[in-house]
């Protein structure tokens, strides 16, 4: 049996990362509610336990989990610590005193509770000193309700107000103003404002890097000079060839070495990873580890393709899909200043070709669009079953890199 869940971030005022919200679904043609709440739940806890494991999922943050009442009662939440997961009541669970019972034997336990999707019942006051955190949906829920909810919870200072289906940087801002303090969906992989924005020389050079990648064959005496002129880069570089995933025998103690060992494949990959983080250096981490996981799935997905496509080809269209977001430019803006080939432009501009149905899939599991990604696999002639698996890895070596770059 497959596993399948996707995850949306959760990032506070300063769009630090504190949380994923795990979504789980029955299958890619299975869309959700054709499971019920407490199957759904039942089978996220046991993919989250026996199948992935929830560091595997969300880092060392915690995980945001619906509950229904009666996967409540059941004490399925206790399975797990309650510093890995901030527990969901779902919207459809009404208030009563068995609920209340439930959530206060939790809150003794020092679970974090949320109440999810709420919308405003004078009965939900009885819960607010046991709950800290309340998600409302912000496109669909009027200004003048969310106002009313903020003047309810003003004597328990103790709640935060989580804005859920946050996409752009506009929405970001209204919910800030509003006074929301923390945010979910994926605002910060839009551009906030479209500029001209030059790049700085140590960018340009790793942009020159960067079109190295496209070469068959790469020239190593000219990559290794252009790392040794610069200490910051060297120590990335060092530092990655190093790291755990590489499993050496021996450390890697020059420059040349490191580019040797690695061989082409791995030197491409991280040219174009390390050029997509030092653009990010102003931008919240998040952002970094989405382009990365993003590559990484495009890679797998690639290879398991048959070859019909370059898995080189394929992350490097990926970890380049975000660049808007991290210059704060339009994606027309971007392509000009990279030395892209076509194709990759055309997909990153258009999403047209065999590199447009990667991104568009890739975006299709990030946002948990089951029914949209299950029909470009169909159209991509990938294998279904192993699409999980590939996300899954994508995500644990995103995390690895994270520590290996940042």
């Amino acid at each position: 049996m497959n596993f399948y869940a996707a995850r949306q971030p959760i990032l506070d005022r300063d769009k630090s990362l504190v949380g994923y919200e795990l979504l789980f679904r029955d299958g890619l043609d299975n869309v959700f509610p054709q499971i019920n709440d407490d199957q759904a739940t039942s089978r996220l806890i046991e993919g989250s336990q026996f199948t992935f494991g929830l560091e595997e999922l969300t880092g060392d943050k915690p995980a945001y989990i619906n509950f229904s009442l009666e996967t409540l009662a059941k004490g399925y939440a206790t399975t797990m610590g309650s510093d890995e997961i901030v527990v969901e009541i779902l919207e459809t669970v009404q208030p009563s005193q068995r609920l209340l019972a439930l959530i206060k034997d939790l809150k003794e336990r020092g679970y974090t509770l949320a109440l999810d999707d709420y919308k405003h019942q004078n009965e939900w006051r009885h819960f607010y000193p046991y709950i800290d955190i309340i998600k409302i949906d912000y496109l669909q829920t009027p200004v003048e309700q969310i106002e009313e909810v903020i003047e309810t919870v003003k004597p328990f200072p103790h709640i935060k107000l989580l804005a859920e289906k946050v996409e752009t940087h506009e929405q970001y801002q209204h919910a800030m103003d509003l006074g929301f303090s923390l945010f979910q969906g994926f605002f910060f992989s839009k551009p906030e404002i479209v500029q001209s924005k030059a790049l700085p020389p140590s960018e340009l050079t790793l942009a020159e890097l960067l079109y190295q990648t496209l070469n068959t064959e790469l020239d190593l005496a000219k990559i290794t000079a252009v790392f040794e002129r610069d200490v910051n880069l060297s120590y990335k570089l060092l530092r990655y060839s190093n790291s755990a995933m590489f499993k050496r025998r021996t450390e890697i103690t020059s420059i040349n070495q490191a580019l040797v060992v690695l061989g082409d494949k791995e030197i491409k990959k991280f040219l174009s990873l390390l050029y997509t983080a030092q653009l990010s250096s102003d931008k919240p981490a998040e952002l970094i580890r989405l382009s990365l996981t993003r590559a990484r799935f495009a890679e797998i997905l690639a290879k398991q393709h048959a070859e019909q496509i370059d898995s080189e080809r394929a992350f490097l269209t990926a970890i380049m899909s975000l660049l808007d977001a991290i210059l704060d430019l339009s994606m027309n803006e971007v392509v000009e200043r990279l030395p892209l080939a076509d194709d990759i432009k055309e997909a990153l501009l258009h999403g047209k070709g065999e590199l447009g149905d990667y991104l568009a899939l890739v975006e299709q599991y990030e946002h948990a669009q089951w029914q949209e990604a299950n029909a470009t696999i169909d159209k991509m002639k990938l294998d279904a079953k192993r699409v999980p698996d590939a996300y899954h890895e994508a995500i644990l070596w995103a995390q690895e890199q994270m520590k290996a770059i940042m």
